[in-house]
């Protein structure tokens, strides 16, 4: 039955849909939430005084779904459904904010800068619209016969552009006024290319803490309590929850991994042959992360991967494309597209091993059973009535607020969006699943997000904290030693004295990943301070204590950078102005009066509902 729910998931989607609408219009008129009824004028949130209705975001949110499943073309999760709720919230009270600020600076929008904007300044959908293209760049010429066109007034394009000039006017107006002092000075630019361009090479003595020492478990509650009242603002942290997990996985047989390694070889023989590597991984690849880029990792160095696909990457020659490769995950294909020290740029296709039929039918069976003993009961007894009659070892998750949940490295769907969206301790979920198999879970506790954080919450974090402090404070004494007996020898002498390993690093800038020193710390900046060939006092950073010597430092090229200094001029301005604007924005937001109340009605229809 489960497997059959499967294929038909599209369309149940659909009219779960519909029936959710339709059931809230009917509690909106009816009055059958009791004494707190939801009407049409229901906020979901107050802003500064001003309602959000909860008709208009419920609006918002199911036009988002749609459009993202239609994207997709796929049933979202819950998880996913959360995540285009709170994009929605956002931009909803962001545009309540913005309006709310357009009148307190009396700025608005006229008729003829709407005409001005519209005819000198159009929008993306209008420039890269093909029949308004003369060899595939955008002719002005045809734009302006076009706005005079008829098809465009009927069609309905020139309402579209007066909207969406009208929406966006004003905010133009708003960011020219608040980035209007933002320049970049010639020292700055300057700067800022060394800092891309200069490298260093390295040699370095680390000393690096280990969390979770004998010392740290024996921090008293006093000490971390004074700790924590003194760092309050350091330990603010979204809701957590505490979850029991049913896992019934999908099984899979010899015949399974054989015929998804199979497929591989077909697809990379397809590569070989000529066909795009980026259009496989969009048409084949179940990582959709990585897909919708046509398999795109971008930048990856050390210890990202999984052992498995990390030794074959670093094996690959530039522009090698790997045999299929196992992992927990699947079978991958791996694209080494460049390579520079230990950072590589890679793509890969990802097929995962399903179970046959036979072994499906089996598992929904199963799971069919599972969703009968337990599914959405609240009574937690249910729960662990269900786990011993199927055999099913419950695991305990802590789970994050709008982070998804997981388990043995995998990701759980829709567990965390329904550990937050309402429900109450003790009560079980619906049946969840992925191509990996069936989840449900049991809410065992939950704290939400606080702007004061709950010490007993964060209490071992405040251990570790504490813990590393500490361990540091004492590095820093060995690490001088060391530091002292390397300036009298050198540096090999002095580990080798002290039974120490020396690590290299290199070449560097000051804003990229030092390997074994980290990115953008006091011991990056001391490779670009210290003379060379000379021994560093010791570096502490947040993750170890280092002792360093610079063994090469190669300089950036003045005259490259003059040769391009307008053009990096302009694209700081507009990352300075963007980043200004955004602080301006963020400032905007914390300082606003924001009542949100999703929380507060999501509880009130599941109690209607259950």
């Amino acid at each position: 039955m489960l497997h059959q729910m499967r294929n038909l998931a599209k369309y149940v989607w659909l009219l779960v849909a519909i029936a959710f609408v339709g059931g809230f219009l009917l509690y909106q008129t009816s009055g059958l939430l009791g004494r707190n009824p939801i009407t049409p004028t229901t906020p979901v949130a107050v802003v500064n005084g001003h309602d959000i209705l909860y008709t208009d975001y419920q609006n918002e949110v199911q036009q988002a779904i749609s459009q993202e499943q239609e994207r997709e073309g796929r049933t979202l999760t819950l998880d996913d459904t959360r995540k285009i709720q709170n994009d929605v919230f956002n931009r909803m009270v962001v545009d309540v904010l913005l309006d709310q600020e357009y009148r307190r600076r009396g700025i608005t929008v006229t008729d003829d800068e709407i005409i001005q904007y519209a005819r000198y300044a159009p929008p993306q959908w209008i420039t890269q619209a093909p029949e308004l293209q003369t060899n595939g760049v955008f002719d002005p010429d045809k734009y302006v016969r076009w706005l005079s066109s008829s098809s465009a007034r009927e069609e309905g394009l020139l309402l579209r552009l007066e909207d969406e000039m009208r929406a966006e006017i004003p905010e133009r107006k708003l960011f020219d006024q608040v980035t209007d002092g933002v320049y970049i000075t010639d020292a700055e630019l300057w700067q800022a290319y060394r800092d891309a361009h200069d490298s260093a090479t390295v040699s370095f003595i680390a000393f690096r803490p280990q969390p979770g020492s004998p010392a740290g478990l024996a921090i008293s509650d006093n000490e971390l309590r004074a700790y924590f009242d003194s760092h309050k603002d350091e330990f603010r942290a979204p809701g957590r929850a505490i979850v029991s997990l049913l896992i019934v996985p999908r099984l899979v047989t010899a015949a399974d991994t054989a015929a998804a390694r199979d497929h591989a070889l077909k697809l990379r023989a397809q590569i070989l042959a000529g066909a795009k590597f980026e259009d496989i991984a969009k048409s084949e690849s179940s990582d959709s992360a990585s897909a919708v880029k046509g398999g795109d990792l971008g930048k990856a160095v050390k210890g990202q991967f999984v052992p498995e696909f990390e030794k074959a990457a670093y094996a690959l020659k530039a522009g090698e494309i790997s045999q299929p490769v196992l992992s927990p995950y699947g079978f991958h294909l791996i694209r080494l597209d460049s390579r520079k020290g230990d950072t590589l740029w890679l793509h890969h296709i990802l097929i995962p091993i399903q179970a046959s039929d036979s072994a499906t039918a089996r598992v929904d069976r199963r799971a069919d059973s599972l969703s009968n003993l337990a599914g959405s009961a609240e009574e937690p007894a249910k729960f662990d009535t269900a786990a011993k009659t199927l055999g099913l070892t419950p695991q305990r998750l802590v789970v994050t607020e709008d982070q998804p949940a997981m388990a043995n490295g995998h990701v759980v769907p829709s567990v965390s969006a329904w550990a937050f969206g309402g429900a109450h301790p003790g009560e079980t979920s619906e049946l969840f699943d992925d191509d990996a198999g069936y989840y449900m879970a049991r809410l065992d506790t939950v704290v939400q997000a606080s702007a004061t954080p709950d010490f007993a919450v964060v209490k071992e974090a405040v251990r570790q904290r504490i813990d590393i402090n500490r361990q540091l404070d004492s590095l820093m004494k060995v690490a001088a030693a060391t530091a002292t007996a390397a300036s009298a020898t050198t540096l090999d002498a002095a580990a080798a004295q002290h039974r120490l390993t020396v690590e290299h690093a290199g070449p560097f800038t000051r804003q990229s990943f030092a390997t074994g020193l980290g990115e953008g710390n006091e011991a990056v900046g001391a490779a670009f301070a210290l003379p060379i060939g000379a021994i560093s006092d010791p570096v502490r950073t947040d993750n170890g204590v280092f002792v360093l010597r610079v063994d090469k430092r190669t300089l950036a090229d003045s005259a490259k950078w003059l040769a391009q200094k307008s053009v990096q001029r302009q694209q700081r301005m507009q990352a300075a102005q963007e980043q200004q604007f955004e602080l301006f924005m963020s400032d905007l937001h914390d300082s606003a009066k924001i009542d949100d109340r999703r929380q507060v009605i999501n509880s009130a229809l599941r109690r209607q509902s259950s």
